[in-house]
């Protein structure tokens, strides 16, 4: 697909980008490679073919919620840079 120099300046325009006059073909290259990689992925035979969202059957594992207790809090606690009433401090987050 052909793209004029007026169409480069005008999607620079639109998107705000100041491009230098000698820049202008090599971004109209690249819009051209990108259109017509877009037209052969558009016009791909898609006959028979049925709908994949990915490539593979991944899904979420669950597990149960459970409370566990530590029983070694000490020395959990040792590695904490800051600790208050035996628990770990941290920076406030607003």
């Amino acid at each position: 697909m052909q793209v004029s120099k007026e169409e480069i300046l005008h999607i620079a325009n639109l998107a705000n980008l100041n491009i230098k006059e000698e820049e202008i073909e090599k971004y109209k290259t690249n819009l051209e490679e990108i259109l017509n990689f877009a037209n052969i992925v558009n016009n791909a035979p898609i006959d028979g073919l049925n709908e994949t969202i990915t490539a593979n059957d991944s899904y979420n594992v669950f597990r149960k919620d459970e409370v566990k207790k530590f029983e070694d809090r000490e020395a959990l606690l040792q590695n904490a840079p800051e600790k208050e009433r035996r628990m770990f401090k941290i920076p406030k987050v607003m």
